[in-house]
């Protein structure tokens, strides 16, 4: 994995995997028909990939059994903007025990006591893991600059 920008790979993964990290991954694919696609996913960093959660019946699943290739961002919101961006190849796996999905709901909700994570866990709900191995991570930190 080829790492730019401002952050050594061990910053960019101590970012992705903080608080300050804890943003929607913002994911752009193609759709069959050749369009642009962007969604956001909740992730994790782990063993060097980004894994996100989301229905087995999303239309993303479809995109990307058509086309891997997917580019990315994890960003703050506010100032002094900070993220990792890049690009890679994402595939699709079944997560029937919904464990990436406690993960996930753990670490952006922290835990599974909400109505959203009773949706989310229903038994009829089918769940899949969208795992995206990075080629490249771009990385950028305007502290210096918005002091």
């Amino acid at each position: 994995m080829e790492v730019t920008g401002d952050w050594t790979r061990a910053e960019a993964e101590a970012f992705l995997t903080s608080e300050a990290g804890r943003v929607p991954l913002r994911v752009a694919c193609r759709t069959p028909a050749g369009g642009l696609w962007m969604l956001s996913l909740w992730y994790r960093w782990r063993d060097g990939g980004l894994e996100c959660a989301t229905s087995a019946h999303a239309d993303v699943v479809e995109y990307l059994d058509h086309d891997d290739g997917v580019a990315f961002e994890a960003s703050v919101n506010d100032p002094p903007y900070v993220g990792v961006r890049g690009s890679g190849r994402a595939s699709v796996s079944p997560d029937g025990d919904k464990q990436l999905l406690r993960a996930l709901l753990d670490r952006y909700l922290g835990g599974t006591d909400s109505g959203l994570a009773e949706r989310l866990l229903r038994p009829e709900r089918e769940e899949v893991r969208v795992r995206i191995d990075p080629a490249k991570l771009y990385t950028w930190d305007f502290g210096d600059r918005m002091d």
